[in-house]
């Protein structure tokens, strides 16, 4: 039994390998394949009467984790200069206008239909107005680097905006000016934790001399983050903190303390840490994805109950897209594709209370709008024109601004 275990995950990482291999020449996200796979996986093993322990308690755990090592691993592909600003913003502004204004949208739907209190139909429709960066993030890796640096920026912060917002609506009774100056307490302590906890790893990750260093600080990056957690503290923002502190420290050398922390063996250092990073978020996306496939019943996918509302939701979300990315004097082309729902959705569904919890609501819609959103993402990527496709070679220009950026920011000696 060990043994076909074994040789079981082999054979269905190999194929997770596969497919996101193949993803940038058939631009099929390696979600939808996973999804499929595990699916089939499940028909199999129903099939074949083989009996397997409840794994849903799992699903949590590779989740969070996932999302830690995703988010931790686009922070550090980001750079910070005084160019990426107007970026930033777009990005910021692409992640919070559609998140405020689809989950109020969903939410007053959902009190209109079934009656709920407003607090509970707002915690309900949340997820749905997420970017998945577990989707996202690998789906655009052949894109030009303004759209990849754009969807990197755009998917993270949908991410850490979206679950403050969640937090901040499901762990609050009431709201009030008390309500708000305790949120702010609590966001200015995720930073001062963030910047004195990214100081102490960096140091740590200089200092380790033993042949095992970078496992070492991915666990306390994780408990880092779960500790913070606990004290309901905005916890997604010490992991990008982290990510940009240690992936762009070098470009602040001109300052004397930073010199202290010897930025330029960082670099190399976290070179290596990314690289693991990178390796580490694909093996646990992989298993989250392939685990919720197999978790996934066809009643749910093809529940005609929810396909209505699966329909509205996707329609909703593409709409206030197409009008953020025209607001942002960005291109349709392929942004307007690139919104998928995953990964974040499921774990802030699975998080609500049987309390906060609406028949509207359901596996089935989850899985739905997870599906039809990765399946628009990927018929827009396979019909996006070439010349959007990102060359292999980078372009003159973009070598030639590097270099002008990298003049300004050396340091003062």
């Amino acid at each position: 039994m060990t043994s076909t275990i074994i040789v079981t995950l082999c054979i269905l990482l190999l194929l997770a390998y596969l497919f996101d291999l193949t993803a940038s020449k058939t631009n099929i996200p390696s979600v939808i394949l996973l999804l499929l796979l595990g699916w089939l996986l499940r028909q199999l093993t129903d099939f074949l009467n083989i009996q397997l322990p409840d794994l849903t308690t799992i699903l949590p755990v590779l989740g969070t984790i996932g999302l830690i090592l995703i988010v931790l691993e686009g922070s550090l592909e980001l750079e910070l200069n005084s160019s990426k600003f107007p970026l930033i913003r777009k990005s910021f502004l692409g992640a919070i206008i559609p998140l405020i204004l689809i989950s109020f949208l969903l939410a007053f739907m959902f009190r209109y239909i079934g009656g709920y209190p407003f607090k509970v139909c707002l915690a309900n429709a949340i997820p749905f107005s997420i970017i998945s960066s577990a989707i996202a993030i690998p789906s655009v890796r052949h894109l030009k680097k303004s759209h990849h640096e754009f969807v990197i920026y755009e998917s993270s912060l949908s991410d850490i905006l979206g679950v403050v917002f969640f937090n901040f609506i499901t762990l609050n009774e009431t709201f009030g000016i008390g309500t708000f100056a305790d949120f702010g307490l609590n966001l200015f302590i995720t930073m001062i934790v963030s910047f004195v906890a990214s100081i102490g790893l960096t140091i740590l990750l200089q200092k380790i001399e033993h042949h095992i260093k970078f496992i070492p600080i991915i666990l306390l990056v994780i408990l880092i983050y779960t500790i913070s957690k606990i004290y309901h503290l905005p916890s997604l923002v010490f992991i990008m903190f982290f990510g940009l502190f240690v992936g762009n420290l070098y470009k602040f050398s001109r300052f004397k303390w930073i010199k202290r922390l010897r930025p330029e063996e960082l670099k190399i250092e976290g070179k290596k840490f990314k690289d693991l990073t990178i390796e580490g978020a694909f093996l646990i996306r992989a298993l989250f994805f392939l685990l919720f496939g197999y978790l996934l019943k066809t009643t749910e996918i093809l529940n005609t109950e929810t396909l209505v509302w699966s329909i509205g939701i996707v329609v909703a979300i593409f709409a206030f897209r197409t009008i953020q990315l025209k607001l942002s004097g960005l291109s349709l082309t392929p942004l307007l594709f690139v919104a998928p729902r995953g990964l974040i959705t499921i774990l802030l569904f699975l998080s609500l209370e049987p309390g906060e919890n609406i028949s509207l609501v359901n596996n089935s819609l989850i899985v739905q709008v997870i599906v039809l959103t990765a399946l628009i993402m990927m018929f827009g990527l396979i019909a996006m024109p070439k010349m959007e496709k990102r060359n292999d070679e980078i372009d003159e220009n973009e070598i030639i601004e590097t270099e002008e950026l990298e003049q300004e920011e050396l340091p003062v000696s």
